[in-house]
């Protein structure tokens, strides 16, 4: 598994095709819709409502631009059947210190959200965990620490 690869999981993968389609076929026509209409109210260079759609078709092409890129350039995931650590391993582990284990799911950058327990492999507690198995303990070091990490089970 290449650690430098954008990764992405199928369900990600599927909701970002679903919002593709939906940002080209609605969303693009909505924003025609609201240009023109701003456009038959006259003098361009005032009118707030013409530059306010301008603005919003610039954002609506910028997210499209982006959502194609990830979608071109990222591997999905597969399935996790390893004993390390890799992008798709859910890892429980038990920091150094603490009583309760904690719950991770190893994810690309594009997945990452710490609130649903999903870890960028390229955090600094997931580039840690990378290729590691269980029973090792990792340790990490951020500008106001060091953090060490028994890992617990790998799934």
């Amino acid at each position: 598994m290449d650690k430098e690869a954008t990764y992405i999981t199928q369900e990600k993968k599927i909701a970002l095709e679903q919002e593709l389609l939906e940002l080209k076929s609605v969303k693009r026509k909505e924003i025609l819709d609201a240009l023109e209409y701003a456009k038959s109210l006259g003098d361009l260079s005032e009118n707030a409502e013409y530059h306010q759609a301008r603005e919003e078709q610039g954002k609506l092409e910028e997210r499209i631009l982006k959502i194609e890129q990830i979608l071109k350039d990222s591997v999905v995931m597969k399935k996790h059947h390893s004993t390390n650590v890799e992008v798709g391993s859910t890892v429980k582990v038990k920091k150094e210190g603490a009583k309760e284990t904690q719950t991770y799911q190893i994810v690309g950058q594009e997945e990452a959200d710490m609130a649903t327990g999903k870890i960028s492999h390229k955090s600094p507690l997931g580039e840690a965990l990378f290729g590691h198995k269980k029973g090792d303990t990792v340790s990490f070091t951020t500008p106001k620490a060091t953090f060490s990490y028994t890992i617990v089970d790998i799934e």
